[in-house]
């Protein structure tokens, strides 16, 4: 991962990135608070402080400071966005502010976007007070999700539960008498730490019909990346993992290449991840240099020139 990928975005976010470490707001709580910040400087038509707003986010979701052609085509390690649909959101919203339509359609169409960022980037809660962030479950929910999936046993689903120490340790019990068919294991939104997750792997890797782990929106750091990717080096371990989710944590902007190829082994022949690249798949000689000629997913995103248009689209 390039250097300029995981620049933090100054003393402010620096500050957020330490406070999400511990025991301050979640890394998520501090992007919303300036996606609403960005629709305010909208409404009072200020598009010059929305545009520092905007690039403060993207360094903070590790998306700015690297021309999009490079991300798409030029560095492979690039091409595994933890959050692809972010990236394409925050694209839209780039080009949004750059080229207004007209002064009083300006914070229209970008607060359309930032209220859809807002929701990718928060807990999918139907309980809301009014304009502020969803309703975190209490601790006590955490007993009564464990005993919902008892029946089913393929999804458990403690989104939105924080967790402490001693929750992530009845959860790995609950997984060493209940995990057999568990395919799913929802951990985002849980205020999940490097830490937290460090007591919890063992448990996990265990499992031998685990598919989806998903781990985002949470306090998790590049170090936990770095355990994942030599967990699953080992083929003992999740046998059958086939997606980790790890978007929106604290600096976490791209999985590491061994990560997705180890996913990608155990997948065998079933399906195939689009996001790697191996030199297999250049055999036909379609490939240039060993750089793919057209294989993102991503649409809209990758006709975009880079974070920073500078000249000003045609509406």
């Amino acid at each position: 991962m390039g250097a300029r990928l995981g620049r933090r975005a100054g003393p402010e976010a620096g500050s957020g990135a330490g406070a999400a470490a511990g025991s301050g707001p979640a890394p998520y709580e501090r992007r919303v608070r300036w996606l609403r910040e960005i629709q305010s400087t909208l409404r009072e038509r200020r598009p010059e402080r929305a545009r520092q707003l905007l690039r403060l986010l993207r360094q903070d979701l590790g998306l700015e400071g690297t021309l999009l052609t490079d991300i798409l085509y030029r560095n492979v390690t690039f091409l595994n966005l933890v959050d692809p649909i972010s990236h394409d959101l925050l694209v839209n919203l780039a080009r949004d502010l750059q080229c207004p339509k007209k002064d009083y359609e300006l914070w229209k169409s970008s607060d359309k976007i930032c209220r859809q960022l807002i929701y990718h980037l928060t807990p999918h809660s139907k309980r809301e007070r009014g304009p502020s962030l969803p309703q975190r479950k209490t601790p006590s929910c955490l007993k009564s999700s464990l005993q919902k999936t008892l029946p089913g046993g393929e999804t458990v689903d403690l989104s939105g539960i924080p967790l402490s120490a001693r929750d992530v340790q009845h959860i790995a019990r609950y997984l060493g008498s209940h995990g057999a068919g568990l395919a799913v294991l929802d951990l985002s939104f849980t205020g999940l730490s490097d830490e937290l997750l460090h007591l919890l792997l063992p448990s996990l890797w265990l499992l031998p019909h685990l598919t989806q782990l998903l781990l985002n929106g949470n306090r998790l750091t590049q170090a936990a990346a770095r355990e994942l990717t030599e967990a699953v080096k080992d083929t003992t371990k999740f046998p059958v993992l086939a997606w980790v989710d790890l978007g929106n944590n604290v600096d976490v902007a791209s999985l590491p290449q061994p990560l997705l190829v180890g996913l990608r082994r155990r997948l065998s022949q079933r399906t195939s991840l689009p996001t790697i690249y191996e030199s297999l798949d250049f055999e036909a000689g379609d490939g240039i240099a060993g750089f793919p000629t057209a294989a993102s997913t991503w649409g809209s995103a990758a006709a975009d020139p880079g974070p920073e248009p500078q000249a000003c689209c045609a509406r």
